[in-house]
């Protein structure tokens, strides 16, 4: 069995989508499980070559595994407390970034400035398997029910500096309904009352708010056959490179080198004003530097990425 610890959250894991894949060329005989929460299961299974999930969310309890694995890989961090919890699997080898506090003085050294895919890929280079940056697409789920041609807002984040102001988001929302798209406004139960205000704001009818009221397969569905992503450094933002829907991101603390889309994907756009010297954010509201971003470059960009849309859909016709 090949063992990889990955127990975070959407963004996360398709983020690790081409490590996943080398790993599965790589040992094409072998199980592959991978440690991460079982609600992620139905983004998992797009993703195709794993056997098995071992639900493990976070670091604070053992992997659940039934025998040593043959190889465990560290894909959850820089250790010491990750590398320790695969140690305990007892595996044959373990792959993963060098941590002496862990044991562990194998492995490449960590670097923090660094885009979440490339950090994985250089790990598995270290141990001589070449992944593919660019691996990045998921599998394309079918309709079901699901709304298509939509154009998806998503104004949370788990960390409330990354949200862009709940105001601008109800004001994107009324301007693009005025240019015809139809906004459905997406987000986890614990967002459902933001993306509620926002809707109202918005002069959104309350069927608009499907956060809360979405699986996680329901979402890549709805992503996938969407017209438009708009949202901050979030998972949604990530489903939507791995689908090719037009996007617009929007960053703010954490700059668009770490987490952002591909440069090679010209569907996707970004928009930051991270840079330069912003005061010490208080802890409430969207942070300076997501505050800092207005509404008609929102717009802008998401005009840029339509035509794209547009004059790639008439080469290929």
């Amino acid at each position: 069995m090949i063992l990889v610890l990955r127990a975070l959250g959407v963004g996360d894991l398709v983020t690790a989508v081409p490590v996943l894949r080398a790993l599965r060329a790589a040992y094409p005989s072998r199980e592959l499980a991978l440690a991460a929460p079982a609600w992620l299961a139905p983004l998992v299974d797009l993703v195709g070559g794993v056997d098995r999930l071992v639900d493990t969310a976070g670091l604070d309890r053992p992997v659940r595994v039934t025998a040593a694995p043959q190889v465990a890989v560290n894909l959850h961090g820089r250790g010491p407390q990750s590398h320790r919890l695969l140690a305990a699997t007892r595996p044959g080898r373990l792959l993963a970034f060098a941590n002496p506090e862990a044991g562990h003085t194998d492995g490449p050294r960590w670097s923090a400035d660094e885009h979440e895919v490339d950090r994985w890929c250089r790990l598995l280079s270290w141990y001589d398997i070449t992944a593919d940056r660019s691996d990045l697409d998921l599998r394309r789920p079918g309709v079901a029910g699901s709304p298509t041609g939509v154009t998806v807002l998503h104004p949370g984040s788990k960390v409330p500096a990354k949200r862009w102001p709940a105001e601008r988001f109800a004001a994107l929302a009324r301007a693009l309904t005025e240019q015809g798209h139809r906004v459905l406004l997406t987000g986890s139960a614990d967002e459902r009352a933001l993306a509620e205000r926002v809707a109202e704001a918005a002069g959104l009818p309350p069927d608009a708010v499907l956060a809360g009221r979405t699986d996680l397969g329901a979402l890549a569905a709805l992503v996938a056959h969407a017209r438009l992503v708009v949202s901050g450094d979030t998972g949604v933002a990530h489903l939507a490179t791995a689908y090719g829907t037009a996007s617009v991101v929007l960053f703010g603390p954490v700059p668009p080198t770490w987490w952002g889309p591909p440069p090679d994907r010209p569907r996707h756009r970004v928009l930051w004003a991270g840079e330069g010297d912003w005061p010490r954010w208080d802890g409430v509201g969207s942070h300076p530097t997501m505050a800092a971003l207005r509404l008609d470059e929102v717009l802008a960009a998401v005009a840029e990425v339509e035509r794209l849309v547009r004059v790639s859909g008439a080469v290929a016709a």
